[in-house]
């Protein structure tokens, strides 16, 4: 197969998944936060809540309904561009996406119809609910697609089966609570109701700005404000785990976000800035921060964090050992039920590291005949790209603290400052409405840029999953996805500006009725003769 092809495949993937992953940060982030709203809805009966939570939930319909349009693509390119992955780990993989469909997708699916157009129909317990149930089942689709990755990224439960050729589960529950994909999980959704927090506080300080709809803007500022706060401090957090995670998970995507060439004495020191050169295997004008990786990826002071070089070269000898395991399964193939007992022990003595023998196969079609040029090539083949790597991680590591700082600032201002906010901190509310959208956008080209050069990390190189199709054919689906994403992500923008110029709805019967109750509960309360205070 010509690695174009491959390429190709790669390109178009990574363009669906990450102009799909723009709109589905906002939905986890604002399903939570119009659910608060309207909780506060429920407990205080004030029309103001009421008039947020519908609000808000417009433009969360909008992008969610937009998010489900661009995620269906996803699914059907596991089978049209990467065949043979499906076919060697789709009884794992396709178990995940199953039961997302099945539990989380139908969750949201059925009750946000409910949530839209049950607002007369349902006591507001009941719409509270069905609120709730919408936010659920949107984390939920997250979780089981998490689940998913996190097995790419870390395949546990499963092996391979030599008489199938497929790797088959083993264990449904190492799977479902896989370390990376729960670390992944709440990774990635915390950095969802950080984008919920920063848009609602974004759009809500615009309407300050123009001196529009100061009550809901306030209020809203309040709220996302404390949300995203906690969430900011979880992403960091959680973020944190997900490297310790991969010192024994993903030790070569470690080693490329920091550019470490060799390993360090521990503890290892932290590189906060330089300029990594992959050919020359060094960092130029690198500033470090001393113990600092040491005690980030092993929670010690006294274990080693490997480099680079020693992981190329625990590659190639596992590449040796891989290839006494494509031997084995070579004869298992041509013998089949006649193949001798002792074969199959080997196979399943050097198993593990068959993945690292068809690291060969874009070399040759045969890895037995393999020189030792090609194995030293497929070793270091390995290394992913150094450079965007530690770039991507630090730019995205830098805005996760900036969001931090942000929320600190707008909950003190609404706690403290009886809600008033300087114009300087409103236009720059306004101003870093895209930042988290870019974080996460690099957060998620570190997991699966770090993974190359690996579909499923150690088991299945990424060079073996693409299907046969032609570059033209490619090409024409690349340039057609293409312009029908850009055309739904102005669809998109067009939509949420639209309802934000417009404003919130406001429902004047309820507010009136509202406020002619409050006042006689007020009268009723007042002593004769005396004026009820407002």
């Amino acid at each position: 197969m010509e690695i174009g092809l491959v390429e190709l495949s790669r390109l178009q993937f990574a363009m669906t998944a990450m102009y799909h992953f723009l709109f589905v940060p906002l939905t986890l982030g604002l399903s939570i936060l119009v659910a608060i709203m309207e909780t506060v809805y429920v407990m205080t009966g004030r029309p103001i809540w009421r008039q947020m939570t519908k609000f808000w939930a417009m433009l969360f319909g909008i992008n969610f309904v937009l998010g489900v349009a661009t995620g269906l693509t996803m699914e059907l390119q596991f089978g049209m561009n990467w065949s043979y992955y499906s076919h060697y780990v789709g009884d794992i993989f396709g178990a995940p996406l199953a039961i997302e469909g099945l539990m989380a997708f139908f969750l949201e699916a059925t009750f946000v119809g409910l949530m839209f157009f049950g607002w007369d129909k349902l006591s507001r317990v009941q719409h509270a609910v069905v609120t709730w149930l919408v936010a659920i089942g949107s984390n939920f689709s997250a979780l089981w697609i998490l689940i998913a990755n996190g097995w790419m990224q870390n395949p546990v439960g499963a092996e391979f089966n030599p008489d199938t050729m497929r790797m088959e589960m083993t264990s449904f529950f190492e799977v479902l609570f896989n370390e990376v994909g729960q670390a992944k999980f709440v990774h990635t959704v915390s950095a969802g109701y950080v984008t919920g927090s920063v848009f609602v506080i974004g759009v809500s300080a615009l309407y300050l700005l123009q001196n529009r709809h100061k009550d809901l803007a306030r209020r809203s500022i309040a709220v996302a404000s404390a949300f995203g706060l906690a969430s900011a401090l979880s992403v960091v957090v959680l973020g944190d785990e997900s490297g310790y995670s991969a010192t024994h998970t993903q030790k070569m995507k470690l080693a490329a976000i920091e550019a470490m060439w060799h390993t360090e004495p521990a503890p290892a020191s932290f590189t906060l800035i330089g300029f990594p050169d992959q050919e020359a295997r060094e960092t130029h004008y690198a500033v470090h921060i001393p113990w600092a990786m040491g005690l980030i990826g092993t929670r010690s002071l006294t274990k080693e964090i490997e480099g680079i070089a020693e992981l190329v070269a625990g590659s190639e000898a596992k590449i040796r050992d891989g290839l006494i395991a494509y031997d084995a399964l070579m004869t298992i193939r041509e013998q089949r039920e006649a193949t001798p007992k002792e074969v199959r022990d080997t196979f399943e003595a050097h198993s593990d590291n068959l993945g690292y023998a068809l690291l060969l196969k874009p070399y040759l079609d045969d890895p037995r005949a393999a020189t030792e040029e090609q194995i030293t090539l497929a070793a270091e083949d390995t290394i992913p790209g150094v450079a965007p790597l530690f770039w991507a991680f630090r730019i995205m590591v830098g805005l996760g603290f900036s969001f931090i700082a942000v929320m600190l600032y707008f909950f003190w201002r609404a706690s403290f400052k009886k809600m008033h906010f300087p114009r300087w901190s409103l236009y720059a509310a306004v101003a870093i409405i895209p930042t988290p959208w870019i974080a996460i956008e690099l957060g998620w080209f570190v997991a699966e840029f770090g993974r190359q050069p690996w579909t499923v990390d150690g088991v299945l190189p990424t060079a073996l999953s693409a299907s046969h199709l032609s570059v033209a054919d490619l090409l024409i689906t690349l340039a057609g996805f293409l312009t029908l994403y850009t055309v739904l992500f102005v669809i998109e923008m067009s939509l949420m500006v639209k309802y934000i110029r417009k404003g919130p709805f406001q429902d004047v019967a309820e507010t009136d009725a509202w406020q002619a109750a409050h006042e006689t509960r007020l009268r009723s309360q007042a002593a004769p003769g005396t004026t009820p205070a407002e």
